[in-house]
């Protein structure tokens, strides 16, 4: 018998991990490809002298940089679950992209330094999936370090991002002194630094361990034993309904880099997190995940994953029915037909031939130059639109220019092809034609000069043009001669006109001299 869509539907869990630079992202998501028995062992950044680099960062780049700066798509089974993992950009320049991707998943990872504590681009990658309402499951990492008091942590949760922290587990001792974790909802001891099943001890009815068990006479222990009480005591209360809202965050301690506290975090977020649920679709209308006609939305965009066939790949979040091989579906943007034959799944840069998805799977379509960012498609006769994805209006300029003259063909195609990924905005000079580039930091233009040399042979030189301040304006209220070197005279790429302020001063003083021109930040 077939297996009912609900069911498959009700398997899958996709979620995206969030962290500050550095806090360890990446190797989390090792290690739960670990578990998944999809990698033999954790290359992490770190390693690169060794050529083990991060199975998510595989862009020569984040190779040689050790950053990512692109969302890797991963899947694998785990416990009669399909786990879809979105690796997001860690690094801030990148968080459009994360932004994007936020929109694609159903839960979020929030991964935090325990030295160090929530940081800025945690706070502001937090913000976005409050917004959504999702369910956000946090771990503290790097306990194999000495960092803050875990009391101090959790505190820290509703102090700076108002949202509930219910400790899940709580370390015994930190750093030098790691002992292991007191797993509160399994009610047993993770000892560290023990490989096997007898590192995990069953806690005795009164929350303690047998006397036989070196570590029950610990200090540390007791310690331990206080703080749990106090967590009792005064802490907050496990609450299902406020996890679902995005209230309350299941709080895990452990280890990425020493595979510690990875596998029970694993266990409960397969357990604890949704399935995937129903979208707004029409400016109010609500998709079932178990609607029959498939439905999904692009959300990103990326060219050259395969640097052997210079291919692009549209990824596509499943949002209703079911994908299969062949299928028609209908671009809600121009309301074209296209037969969907060639799809595939990801293991980072690694890909398999996908012959059906259901909602929540990501599915990478190879791309000719039919889709854009945020595009919506459908099968079926009732047109489905989903909301339009988040866009940043650029802060940082840049002209571009092909430095070997011979080359122009490579130069405008990778140009074209990097500017639809969505990570930098093209814009012309409103006379002259000439390029420029407009991204919200300075690193995604360093990854678009590489990427232009190693993928498209193409070696570009960039003059900076500095901050200007984006302002579009109705192409009917437009005279050429409004423009200047303080109010740069641009069109985007689909020839919608825009100024280039050079700070706020000048778009003040533009606004006192045409009262009447309405400018806009986004279109």
């Amino acid at each position: 018998m077939t297996e009912k869509l609900i069911d498959k539907v009700n398997k899958r869990r996709t979620f995206a991990i969030i962290s500050h630079p550095d806090a360890g992202k990446t190797t989390i998501t090792e290690q739960l490809l670990l578990f998944g028995g999809v990698i033999r062992q954790a290359g992490t950044v770190k390693a690169r002298k060794t050529g083990n680099y991060a199975t998510s960062d595989w862009m020569e780049i984040e190779k040689q940089r050790g950053i990512s700066v692109t969302s890797s798509v991963m899947q694998f089974e785990y416990e009669g679950k399909r786990i879809n993992i979105l690796d997001t950009p860690g690094h801030q320049d990148f968080s459009e992209d994360t932004y994007r991707t936020l929109m694609a998943v159903d839960a979020a990872v929030m991964v935090i330094d325990s030295a160090k504590g929530i940081e800025p681009q945690t706070k502001k990658l937090f913000k976005v999936v409050k917004k959504r309402g999702i369910p956000i499951f946090t771990f503290m990492n790097k306990l194999d370090r000495d960092g803050r008091p875990p009391l101090d942590l959790i505190a820290e949760l509703e102090e700076l991002l108002g949202i509930e922290g219910v400790a899940m587990d709580w370390p015994i001792g930190s750093g030098q002194t790691l002992k292991g974790l007191y797993d509160i909802a399994n009610k047993r001891v993770e000892l560290y630094h023990k490989d096997g099943e007898d590192r995990f001890i069953p806690l005795t009815e009164d929350g303690t361990l047998p006397d036989s068990e070196e570590l029950s006479h610990d200090p540390q222990f007791e310690e331990t034993l206080d703080d749990i009480d106090l967590i009792k005591e005064a802490g907050n209360t496990f609450d299902l309904e406020k996890i679902a809202k995005g209230d309350q965050t299941p709080v895990f301690f452990g280890s990425a880099l020493t595979n510690f506290g990875v596998e029970t975090f694993l266990k409960s977020f397969v357990d604890l997190a949704p399935a995937p649920s129903s979208h707004e679709v029409n400016g109010g209308e609500e998709l079932a995940a178990d609607d029959p006609s498939f439905a999904g939305f692009i959300f990103k965009i990326q060219a050259n994953m395969n640097p052997h066939h210079r291919d692009r790949i549209a990824f596509v979040r499943v949002a209703s029915g079911e994908f299969n091989r062949g299928l028609d579906v209908t671009l809600a943007r121009t309301g074209k037909t296209i037969r969907l034959n060639n799809a595939t799944e990801f293991m980072s840069s690694e890909r398999v031939q996908v012959n059906d998805a259901v909602a929540g799977d990501i599915v990478g379509l190879y791309d000719t130059g039919n889709f854009q960012i945020g595009d919506s498609i459908y099968s079926g006769k009732r047109k489905v639109e989903f909301p339009e994805l988040p866009e940043f209006t650029p802060e940082l300029f840049m002209r571009v220019t092909a430095k070997n003259v011979m080359k122009q063909k490579s130069f405008h195609k990778g140009m074209n092809q990097l500017v639809q990924e969505g990570a930098i905005q093209l814009y012309k000079n409103y006379q002259t034609d000439d390029y420029i580039l407009g991204a919200v930091g300075q690193l995604q233009f360093e990854v678009f000069k590489f990427r232009m040399m190693n993928e498209y042979n193409s070696e570009v030189e960039m003059t900076p043009i500095g901050h200007r301040v984006a302002r579009w304006i109705n192409p009917d209220q437009l005279d050429l001669s409004m423009s200047n070197s303080r109010n740069l005279l641009v069109k985007d790429r689909y020839d919608n006109p825009l100024f280039l302020f050079e700070n706020e001063f000048a778009e003040r003083f533009f606004k006192d001299k045409y009262p009447d021109i309405e400018l806009s930040e986004k279109l």
